[in-house]
């Protein structure tokens, strides 16, 4: 059988004039009344209308019988067809029909079933697509070898060029396949089947199938030389285009409903470039409802010296009431005033996906004029400007986009520009990784903002927006910026590990801040200054290098039911003339102050949690005015609330217990309002007024602490009123050391060491009040002659006459009680010193002589004489 009669040529080859072209369609997969679907060459087993027949390639190596391939159907006469049988299927012999000729008979026998596999198949090679499927209807031999994997992949590659067979997955959509993830037993045919009506733009190629008719005449196959003949010819007006490679210069403006798709081996899309030096490379506009671009690359290279107006000086641009689809393109643009990608006006409504929008001297991408759109796991890098532009109401979806190592910012929205950004990933900007500006109000979910250079989210001049769950990490700045006036919505996200601070909001920014994880950040984790209002709730706000909320600079807000712990300085600062509320918080286990007020800080703490710090839980000083209440405030390791240096506020109906040291220190002209408090269970003193302090306590409850309920000492003059002072572990009220007091309407009860002790000189102002109950256990331990330093060791320090000895030569500092003298010194040269808080340190074992009533000795205690001096927090100031 001659090559000539296996191909069953086909004749009136076309003519190829532009104007007088018409369309050939290969007859397997159009046209079923020349070649019956159930038998062409194109069968796939499974399709719609399509074989089912379908056999494995045939094997070429050996034939084997059916009892040596072991098939279910050589016991059953299926004769190798069974419908379980994937063996190879053996041509069976058919009987001799009667013939004029002997020798014929002989000849088509052989060329049907005696001919080897390896010389059919060779001969198979030299058909052109169109015969190989006409003569896979020979026979079932045929129709086998012709269906050869490799057989097809050679002539596919001849046509496409592909590494890899191209599917059509649906409308505008077109994908690469890996051989080992298809369930068509041979995708390079299933895609030749798929992509077969395309046209082609390949120089030379027209030419060439023209002067070779007889050689192409089994193929039906369009070629021209550029592409703008393939989008000039209307007949072609909706046509698969494939565009060899090749660099293309022209100028491409899309108004139907036309697809354009690369065809080149390895990276197709380098390979073939669309390249233009003014105006815009590629444009589609109105009518290109559905049109397809894919697998090139774009390239605007502008003459500098050119007078083109720039808004035309796009890379691609995709105007109004269009919405094609842009897949798997590399595009390039050297022009400094104009974007890579416009997509502008109304009802443009773009699908861009896959594409690599790099090394742009303006900005990648950008949508304005209330254009949409989709754009998906796209690469956006290095661009000199933004790498993405979304303002005047444009409301793009921009979901899993690589968008990083721009010059300017990642994205940029503003002008009243929205949009919804799911799932991008966006990083090492030089700017900010997401600006929103002047009303633009997006929707930011699931991104990971991170790395850049300044900070990670900067929205100001009114912006708004919703950012929902996103990462914010690792910038240099502050992970959120808020300014002027900007009110967006932050809230889930995760906030960590910020070169500055977390979340800065200042130049009367706004913003409701809610349900964030916030921490490890180098600055405070949030910051609020210069007439900012946010609202600050739900947050976690932990182990910061620094403080936890800083409020400054008449800084407002409401921060509430938020958890702030484990942060470096204080969990919350408040200072220079700030008035934030603060509600329902839990602050706790902070490595220095709970809430500190300082240079003017005000504002109000109220019903929250304040607990186990390594300072006090609240500290206020130098002027600052809060107003503390319904508080709990306790495990502080400094002691609870320490107002000093001239601090005020009004503490009202706090509960105050568990402090390491006093439950309130007021010292240093400082003169707050203590009122309706319960201030109990302190291991030091309830109240310790010293070093010139003043203030109003009335109406408190003050109880069960380990010292004096109130200590008044060092020229301190406070007023108590109506306050209840009892079941102390030592005495009530104590007054020391030149300082004075007024006490009106007071009940002391039940205190371990008296109700009202004073020492030498002291005369305080006593009006109205009731001292009943008390335990005089000083008294009772002088009368039974014990040493004083049994009854007070060295954590709490009795009021009673002291003594020095002259002959030992102790001075007033080294206090020894009355049975001591009378003991341990008798018969010494003895001084009376005066009436006061001490305890022995004879009996403390500080003298040289041993005691006699009392047991070990242990260390010296005069620096607990009045308690130990607060720590202060001296922390920088970041503006």
């Amino acid at each position: 059988m001659s090559y000539s009669t296996v191909r069953m040529t086909r004749q009136n080859v076309r003519k190829t004039k532009k104007k007088n072209l018409k369309r050939f369609v290969l007859p397997p997969l159009v046209n079923d009344t020349v070649v019956n679907y159930q038998d062409n060459g194109f069968c796939s087993p499974g399709r719609p209308g399509m074989c089912a027949t379908h056999q494995p390639p045939y094997d070429l190596r050996r034939k084997l019988s059916l009892q040596e391939s072991g098939c279910p159907g050589s016991s059953s006469g299926c004769g190798g067809r069974g419908p379980n049988c994937n063996q190879v299927i053996i041509p069976r012999k058919r009987p001799k029909r009667s013939c004029s000729s002997a020798d014929e008979v002989d000849a088509a026998h052989y060329l049907l079933y005696e001919i080897p596999d390896e010389l059919v198949l060779n001969i198979f090679s030299y058909l052109l697509e169109q015969d190989l499927c006409r003569v896979a209807q020979v026979c079932k031999r045929f129709h086998t070898i012709s269906n050869d994997t490799e057989l097809w992949k050679n002539l596919y590659q001849s046509v496409y060029e592909y590494d890899l067979p191209l599917y059509n997955m649906g409308p505008c959509k077109y994908a690469f396949v890996q051989l080992d993830e298809t369930e068509n037993e041979n995708p390079w045919k299933e895609s030749f089947r798929q992509l077969y009506r395309g046209i082609h733009v390949r120089p030379g190629y027209q030419d060439l199938v023209e002067n070779n008719p007889d050689r192409y005449s089994g193929r039906n196959i369009i070629y021209f030389d550029t592409i703008e003949h393939a989008l000039e010819s209307e007949e072609y007006e909706n046509s698969l285009i494939f565009i060899h490679c090749g660099v293309y210069k022209g100028d491409y403006v899309i108004y139907s409903n036309v697809t354009l798709i690369g065809a080149a081996p390895g990276n197709v899309a380098e390979n073939v470039i669309l390249e233009r030096e003014c105006e815009s490379t590629v444009m589609f506009t109105k009518g290109a409802r559905e049109a397809f671009l894919g697998f090139v690359t774009l390239k605007l290279k502008p003459d500098m010296k050119s007078s083109v107006q720039h808004h035309k000086h796009y890379c691609l641009h995709i105007s109004g009431n269009c919405s094609p689809t842009v897949d798997h393109c590399i595009i390039r643009s050297t022009s400094v005033v104009g974007a890579a990608i416009c997509v502008s006006g109304c009802g443009a409504e773009p699908v861009i996906r896959h594409c690599d929008i790099s090394d742009c001297e303006n900005v990648g991408l950008y949508i304005t004029d209330y254009a949409q759109g989709i754009y998906e796991e796209n690469e956006i890098s290095h661009n000199a400007l933004a790498g993405v532009w979304v303002k005047n109401h444009a409301n793009p979806i921009m979901r899993r986009n690589h968008i990083h190592h721009g010059r300017d910012v990642g994205v940029f929205t503003f002008d009243n520009g929205l949009g919804y950004f799911e799932a991008n990933d966006i990083h090492n900007n030089r700017i900010a990784g997401f600006e929103v500006k002047a009303g633009a109000n997006p929707t930011v979910v699931r991104c990971e903002i991170h790395h850049g250079q300044t900070g990670g989210i900067y929205v100001h001049e009114n912006g708004r927006g919703q950012f929902i769950e996103n990462k914010i990490h690792s910038n240099n700045f502050a992970g959120v910026w808020i300014t002027s006036h900007s009110n967006p919505t932050i809230r889930r996200n995760e906030i960590y590990n910020g070169l500055q601070g977390g979340v800065y909001i200042f130049g009367e920014g706004r913003g409701l801040i809610e349900h964030n994880n916030i921490h490890g950040n180098a600055l405070a984790g949030i910051q609020i200054r210069t007439n900012s209002d946010p609202i600050v709730r739900y947050n976690k706000i932990h182990h910061g290098q620094h403080g936890g909320i800083y409020v400054h600079e008449k800084g407002q807000g409401l921060i509430e039911e938020n958890e702030v712990y484990a942060n470096t300085l204080a969990g919350v600062w408040i200072t220079t003339g700030s008035t934030p509320v603060l509600r329902r918080n839990r602050i706790h286990s902070g490595k220095q102050v709970g809430v500190y007020f300082y240079d003017n800080g005000h504002g109000r703490l109220e019903d929250n949690d304040i607990y186990n710090h390594l300072y006090s839980g609240v500290q206020i000083r130098t002027g600052s005015n809060p107003i503390i209440r319904r508080n709990k405030i306790w495990g502080g390791q400094n002691g609870g609330v320490l107002v000093y240096n001239g601090g005020l506020g009004i503490l009202e109906q706090n509960e105050i217990f568990d402090n390491a040291m006093a439950g309130v220190w007021i010292k240093t002209d400082s003169n707050p309002t203590l009122r309706k408090n319960k201030i109990y269970d302190g291991r030091d003193g309830g109240v310790c007024i010293f070093n010139g302090g003043k203030g109003v306590l009335e109406d408190n409850d003050i109880f069960r602490n380990a010292q004096a309920g109130v200590l008044i000492s060092t020229q301190s003059h406070p007023v108590l009123k109506r306050n209840r002072i009892f079941d102390g572990l030592a005495a009530g009220v104590e007054i020391t050391n030149n300082a004075t007091a007024t006490l009106e309407y007071n009940q002391i009860f039940n205190n371990r060491f008296g109700g009202l002790c004073l020492a030498s000189g002291v005369q305080p102002i006593l009006k109205g009040n009731k001292i009943f109950d008390n335990h005089n256990a000083v008294e009772k331990a002088v009368t039974g002659g014990q040493c004083l330093y049994k009854i007070s060791s060295y954590t709490s320090f009795p009021m009673h006459d002291f003594y020095r000895c002259r002959t030992c030569n102790t001075t007033e500092r080294n206090a020894i009680c009355v049975n001591c003298i009378k003991t341990c010194h008798a018969r010494h040269d003895v001084e009376f010193i005066r009436h006061d808080r001490f305890f022995c340190d004879c009996g403390a074992g500080t003298l040289s002589n041993q005691c006699q009533l009392q047991g070990e000795p242990t260390q010296d205690t005069d620096t607990l004489y009045d308690s130990a001096a607060p720590m202060e927090s001296h922390t920088l100031m970041v503006n």
